[in-house]
């Protein structure tokens, strides 16, 4: 018997988990993407892409496509998805687990201010020059500091509200040490602003910002929705599976 996955995706362990599953004929899986970039990179197995309108619009798609467990691989931030994948579990009865890499950890050398959201480090900002990693639609935050100058890379271009004094770098990564290095030095960044997304693919920045004495403001996670069975790994989602199967 065939265990139909819905795969909450848009992460690189989503990818891997689906390319994976793709190759085992006891699963048929599909990966549902928020839509958010222009062009995702596209998971192996069915694709869909877009919203579910809520947690009852998802539970009604879970109910028609006869889906057997749901894997929510969505990025560490992403909470409204997560609150809305765990309620539809638990209202159509279904088998849930949250992947979640690990997030970073401190190095020696390395100067991270821990703030609990966005609102947060925009009222905790050390420098002048800053270097925004949080992603094209939460720049509103900062939209009212007209002092200070925003350096912002994303892969799409931003979305307003956003500070008045600002420069847009698009690009996709991952980057290396160097062109981290480059890019800080080249416009005098003096403060880093990320999220704790824990990804190994981006933090080739974290590296720089250490190597130049750089503070960086580093915002917590969102908490996971109380109950909600948790794994680490792409290895981990399969045994959990195996299991859920």
């Amino acid at each position: 018997m065939t265990t139909r996955v819905l795969l909450l995706g848009g992460t690189g362990e989503a990818r891997r988990l689906a390319g994976r599953l793709a190759d085992d004929p006891a699963y048929e899986v599909i990966s549902s993407l928020a839509g958010r970039v222009a062009e995702p990179a596209l998971p192996a197995g069915r694709t869909r892409i877009g919203g579910f309108g809520g947690p009852d619009g998802l539970a009604d798609w879970l109910a028609r496509e006869r889906i057997d467990a749901v894997v929510d691989a969505t990025h560490p931030f992403a909470a409204v998805m997560t609150g809305s994948a765990v309620a539809a579990a638990a209202r159509t009865g279904l088998p849930l687990v949250v992947l979640r890499r690990p997030g970073w950890t401190r190095d020696d050398g390395d100067d991270w201010r821990r703030v609990p959201s966005l609102e947060a480090a925009a009222a905790n900002l050390p420098g002048e020059r800053v270097f925004l990693t949080t992603g094209r639609k939460n720049l509103g935050a900062f939209a009212g500091d007209g002092r200070r100058w925003f350096l912002v890379r994303s892969v799409d271009p931003p979305e307003p509200p956003f500070p008045p004094r600002m420069e847009t770098v698009l690009a996709r990564g991952p980057f290396t040490v160097e062109e981290e290095l480059a890019l800080m030095r080249g416009r005098s960044v003096d403060v880093l602003v990320t999220k704790d997304s824990g990804s190994a693919m981006t933090a080739a920045k974290l590296t720089a910002a250490r190597a130049l004495g750089i503070p960086v403001v580093m915002v917590d996670r969102p908490p996971l929705p109380a109950g909600a069975a948790v794994v680490t790994s792409v290895d981990g989602a399969l045994g959990w599976l195996a299991h859920a199967g």
